[in-house]
């Protein structure tokens, strides 16, 4: 545990960050889920609306420290040729 004042803020800093970044990550990995669920249902309309909302998700969280950037990029990338494929 802590044992000094400028160590405990730290340590309560590094929750915080930790909590925020469980959150979003929690939030877009939803969001990529529901995504893979639409395509696999056969549903286009809403797998393209979706799609939109997971880019843009995935984008935010990669300007954190959370996600690195080029995982976010793979990841939109290979959602949007899944959702790309389905017009075939």
């Amino acid at each position: 545990m802590a044992n000094h004042k400028s160590s405990e803020k730290r340590a309560k800093q590094e929750k915080t960050r930790r909590m925020t970044n469980k959150t979003k990550t929690a939030k877009t990995r939803t969001a990529v889920k529901a995504v893979r669920e639409a395509v696999s249902k056969g549903d286009l309309a809403t797998a393209q609306a979706l799609l939109v909302k997971a880019q843009s998700l995935l984008a935010k969280l990669a300007k954190s420290p959370a996600l690195k950037k080029q995982t976010a990029a793979r990841k939109t990338s290979r959602l949007t040729k899944l959702v790309a494929g389905m017009n075939k």
